[in-house]
């Protein structure tokens, strides 16, 4: 079997070859120019196992992707606010020999930099190699889990590909919407559905650079947008912001993931823009797995119905089958055609994550209703932080406070905030240092989303009779 996600690159664009099929903070490149600038970027990577990208929210960003997609080579997009840690990291586990970079001037890298000009153009019918399997790894993406560095998400060109159409059909997606978001590049929402979404569709996109209500409002006003789509905090934001909100009201359909949207947010919406969003659930490792559709009733707190094909169970702290209920929870495990391919040089923690039968255990708790509707209720554990739609793994941020000189003990957690669903809050036993100044000290070493809005420093942490550190008193202890 062999795929290909974003069609008619290599060969006749049809209808989808016209002006401003993208549009990037403010700039802008034709499907024609995009391919052809695409292929110069595949002749210069060809061959290589792997390829990472400076995910800046460039134009360059997008064609370093497509370039890389259309050689065969497995992109791996690499945070533009990633600490030399976090970098290093992920450079040696994937083992790219090259990064693409939107400009020469980004020189914070240990291998060699291909710095992507929009104004080559070469042979798109004959860059890569044709007939790629549907099977092969298109996309790497490194996610927070509860411990230790990121961990390397293999995702298939096929599983890309179905999960995209799936939401299509969820979301009633056309080539006759235009796409606004402002996103990240480097994760599934901003990248995998904002941008090969949208080339696969065959929609205009339109990516604001940053994902302000104006820059939302304006888009929609003068760029025609139709389909938005944003993580709690942008939609809170545009909440906040009645005049951006009612500029809204022409899109045909909000769409919120990446974390739960407030009940208060929802309502908002509903009575501002005329329409709360559609929200949706997955993680890197299964992509999108639920959802609610454009053409149902929307329920606020509540992810929607498992899509066409995929699976989805509960199950109690033994692994046995819970009952479904909307007053019934337990651990939500999913099988789909769109689940990973595995964690790239981690068997181990591949194996913990999935079952034998190929349920893949998300973390989350859950209850079903009769319906089949998903309402997620809360992690089943304290590690894992959804900051701002972000995913933070608390053993990251725990490594790099424990790296400075001065720290003995830490522990992070993430406490209730109205803006970013979760601040990230570290403890440290430590001498001689300030909470500020081990703040500044894990921006310069992780991803700035990554560093603690504050910083405590205390005499002792709170552990169990086994020493196990208890985040939950830590928790109750914010109020």
């Amino acid at each position: 079997m062999v795929v290909e996600l974003i069609p008619g690159l290599r060969g006749d664009l049809g209808v989808n070859d016209g002006p401003a099929a993208l549009v990037v903070d403010g700039r802008s490149i034709d499907l024609a120019g995009l391919a052809s600038a695409g292929a110069a970027v595949a002749a210069r990577v060809s061959g290589m196992p792997a390829v990472a990208v400076d995910a800046t929210p460039t134009l360059e960003t997008v064609v370093a992707v497509v370039g890389a997609l259309m050689a065969g080579a497995p992109v791996v997009p690499v945070p533009p606010d990633a600490g030399p840690l976090e970098r290093n990291h992920i450079l040696r586990d994937c083992g790219a020999p090259a990064v693409l970079v939107s400009s020469a001037e980004r020189g914070v890298w240990d291998l060699e930099q291909i710095t992507v000009d929009l104004r080559e153009r070469g042979d798109r019918a004959g860059a890569g190699a044709l007939g790629l399997p549907a099977d092969r790894v298109a996309m790497i993406l490194y996610t927070s889990g509860t411990t230790g560095l990121p961990k390397g998400v293999m995702l298939s060109e096929a599983a890309i590909g179905r999960d995209i159409d799936l939401l299509a059909d969820a979301w009633g997606w056309t080539p006759g919407d235009v796409l606004v978001h402002g996103l990240p590049l480097f994760h599934v929402h901003g990248l995998v559905l904002g941008v090969l979404g949208a080339l696969r569709i065959g929609s205009p996109l339109v990516h604001t650079g940053r994902p302000t209500p104006i820059a939302y409002a304006e888009a929609v006003e003068r760029r025609g947008g139709s389909l938005l789509f944003g993580v709690p905090t942008v939609w809170s934001r545009v909440a906040a912001d009645h005049d951006a909100a009612a500029s809204l009201r022409r899109a045909r359909l909000l769409v919120s993931g990446s974390a739960g949207l407030p009940v208060t947010v929802f309502d908002t919406l509903q009575e501002v823009v005329g329409q709360g969003p559609v929200e949706r659930y997955g993680m890197t490792e299964t992509l999108i797995t639920v959802s609610g559709r454009a053409d149902e009733t929307r329920r606020a707190g509540w992810v929607g119905k498992p899509l066409p094909g995929v699976e989805t169970r509960l199950v109690d702290d033994d692994g046995r089958l819970a009952p479904a209920g909307w007053d019934e929870v337990g651990g939500l495990e999913v099988r789909a055609q769109t689940t990973m391919s595995g964690y790239l040089n981690a068997p181990d923690e591949t194996a913990a994550i999935t079952t034998s039968d190929g349920w893949i255990r998300t973390g989350d708790v859950a209850c079903i209703d009769a319906g089949g509707w998903h309402r997620i209720v809360w992690r089943k554990s304290t590690d894992l932080i959804k900051s701002g739609g972000f995913r933070i793994g608390a053993g990251e941020v725990e490594a790099a406070l424990l790296a400075h000189p001065a720290v003995r003990e830490a522990a992070v957690v993430g406490v209730p905030d109205a803006d970013l669903g979760q601040a990230i809050v570290g403890f440290v036993v430590a001498d001689s240092v300030t909470g500020p100044e081990l703040c500044d000290f894990v921006a310069a070493t992780l991803s700035i989303h990554k560093r603690p809005r504050r910083v405590e420093v205390i005499e002792e942490l709170p552990r169990n009779a086994m020493g196990k550190v208890q985040k939950k008193v830590l928790l109750g202890d914010e109020g």
